[in-house]
C-alpha cells in the first residue's frame, strides 16, 4: 500500500508539472441524457482508446 502511495505522488507531481497528460480521445457536450447514452454506448463498445469526457451543463 505504501508503493502505491509513492507511485501515486510521483504521477501526480509529473501531472502537476505538465509532463503528462491525459489522453482524452472523446470529448461530448453539453451533459444531458443523449450524451450520457453515447458516452456509455462507446465505453461499452470495449475499443475506447483514452478517456471519454462528458462537459457542461444544459
Amino acid at each position: 500500500m505504501v508503493e502505491q502511495h509513492r507511485v501515486l505522488d510521483a504521477v501526480a507531481a509529473l501531472v502537476d508539472d505538465g509532463r503528462i497528460h491525459p489522453a482524452v480521445t472523446t470529448v461530448l457536450e453539453p451533459i444531458s441524457a443523449q450524451t450520457l447514452r453515447e458516452a456509455h454506448s462507446i465505453v461499452e463498445g470495449g475499443r475506447t482508446l483514452g478517456k471519454v469526457v462528458l462537459r457542461g451543463w444544459e
